[in-house]
């Protein structure tokens, strides 16, 4: 990918699948625990430069604050491959959290709509709000976000580690001008990502581009001088991420 960008490429590290890979293996829950910390632990020094999570598709938004020990060993012991019992995903999802907060990565958190095993209402991103409170010190990345675009600008607005891109929804949303104006209606231009979500059909790279630049370019443009509107491109398009990931 950085070869054909001519640009730096970089991966994020997704908690489930490092969880489900410790499943897999046959770890018990102490175990279990630790390998997730250690490999979060691990991450900046084997070349990641964020997290990722979709506890959004398998348990919801509304993650406890404090672990349940007891409910994520019952859970273990049934042995499924994928990592969707809400008590042991949210304690792996703590451990992650945790050990990740003494020198943290961007971690960013599913948001929104997406494949149809989601259930849109626990996406909405202000059910994160006790866990972005908790880990403050931590920048969380609100992806896609629709159709809680405007809830998603309020979070980057109210809290100084959030921000958010409508990924995803730009494309595929038509009025993505009006998505961009719901997004910047609240949260400062520092804090809103492009961002294209293509993982599949190559044209939608073309698509997200065109339709992000035709986009900034109408709510900008209207918004702001032309200097203004500008600089404020360049950020969204590009300065943005390269500050928060450490990218520059």
């Amino acid at each position: 990918m950085g070869e054909l960008a001519g640009a730096r490429a970089a991966p994020v590290m997704r908690i489930e699948r490092v969880a489900e890979e410790g499943i897999a293996g046959g770890l018990g829950l102490d175990e279990l625990r630790e390998h997730v910390r250690a490999e979060v632990r691990g991450a900046i020094g084997r070349g990641f430069v964020g997290l990722k999570t979709v506890a959004a598709y398998r348990s919801g938004l509304d993650v406890a604050v404090e672990g349940d020990a007891a409910g994520a060993a019952t859970a273990l012991a049934a042995r499924s491959a994928r990592l969707q019992d809400r008590a042991l995903l949210e304690l792996l999802l703590l451990d992650a959290l945790e050990a990740n907060a003494a020198d943290p990565l961007p971690v960013q958190v599913h948001t929104g709509f997406g494949d149809a095993d989601l259930f849109l209402p626990r996406a909405d991103p202000t059910l994160l709000g006790p866990l972005i409170e908790r880990f403050g010190d931590t920048p969380f990345v609100l992806l896609h976000c629709y159709p809680f675009v405007r809830q998603a600008g309020w979070l980057a607005h109210v809290y100084a580690n959030v921000w958010f891109d409508v990924s995803l929804t730009i494309p595929h949303v038509w009025r993505a001008a009006e998505m961009v104006r719901e997004a910047l209606e609240l949260a400062p231009t520092s804090k809103l990502l492009y961002a294209s979500d293509a993982s599949r059909t190559p044209e939608l790279y073309y698509l997200a581009a065109r339709g992000w630049r035709a986009a900034l370019a109408e709510v900008l443009g209207d918004a702001l001088t032309p200097a203004e509107a500008e600089e404020a491109g360049r950020r969204i398009l590009r300065e943005n991420a390269l500050a928060l990931y450490g990218l520059a």
